[in-house]
């Protein structure tokens, strides 16, 4: 299943890249689309409680909620402004390493926890409801170097991408926003790739969640790696049926 996806998302991709370039009003048009989704998405698998309108609404429009929470609405001007950052350094071809992912964290949370941003965690850290442990906070500084040195040689793949993320929250370092930061980090290494990023929907939330825990407690990555592939290939459908129709008549 896993070797039929990776055919698949070849084809699309390869197809995606024969449409670029758009021009650049509608690629920021098609951009900006995505990476308001991509903040909504990502913090509301967390629990914030801003629907999609309501995130771009305070992204766009600096106009807050009624009857939501001041930490909410900072939530989505963090993590959209991380995208920003992060399309930045994708386009830019650095390497990627350990202060890359805390450079990730302390923009996620810069506003809405900034004693945490960036900065290990020196306590225990558990997910309620789930029987993952993760690693004594003593081992994270040692754990998080030999992750960045992982990141820095890992091949230039989307299953790298995924198997970033699964690390960075098998590690767990921070104290809080670990998930955020993964997926960001997955999403950069697909950008430089090549690759459109990945939003995972709330209604995926209880698949995603058990993909990776299965993958903590067996150390089996394969559920989780055909749940991310699956989410790329359906992102690359999605974002050539985008380019399709943002393309000038008789372009293409």
């Amino acid at each position: 299943m896993l070797t039929a996806l990776i055919d698949d998302i070849g084809r699309r991709k390869a197809e995606l890249d024969s449409l670029r370039p758009l021009s650049a009003a509608a690629f920021a048009q098609l951009q900006k689309y995505y990476d308001v989704e991509l903040t909504y998405t990502s913090n509301a698998i967390e629990g914030n409680t801003l629907t999609l309108r309501e995130t771009a609404e305070v992204i766009e429009h600096g106009i807050t909620v009624g009857g939501k929470s001041l930490r909410d609405h900072l939530e989505a001007v963090d993590h959209y402004e991380a995208v920003q950052w992060m399309r930045d350094l994708a386009s830019r071809g650095e390497p990627i390493g350990e202060g890359v992912a805390c450079e990730l964290h302390r923009r996620i949370v810069a506003r809405s926890q900034s004693a945490i941003a960036g900065v290990y965690s020196n306590l225990p850290r558990r997910i309620a409801g789930s029987p993952v442990v993760f690693p004594n906070p003593a081992k994270i500084p040692q754990l998080m170097q030999r992750f960045g040195a992982w990141l820095e040689s890992s091949p230039p793949e989307p299953g790298s991408a995924f198997e970033a993320h699964f690390r960075l929250t098998a590690i767990h370092p921070f104290g809080d926003g670990n998930g955020r930061t993964a997926r960001l980090l997955m999403n950069l290494l697909l950008i430089r790739d090549g690759y459109p990023p990945i939003a995972v929907r709330p209604e995926q939330r209880k698949a995603y969640l058990d993909a990776l825990e299965h993958g903590s407690l067996t150390e089996d990555l394969q559920p989780f790696q055909i749940f991310m592939h699956e989410r790329l290939d359906a992102t690359l459908s999605d974002y050539l049926s985008a380019f399709r129709q943002a393309l000038p008549p008789g372009g293409g």
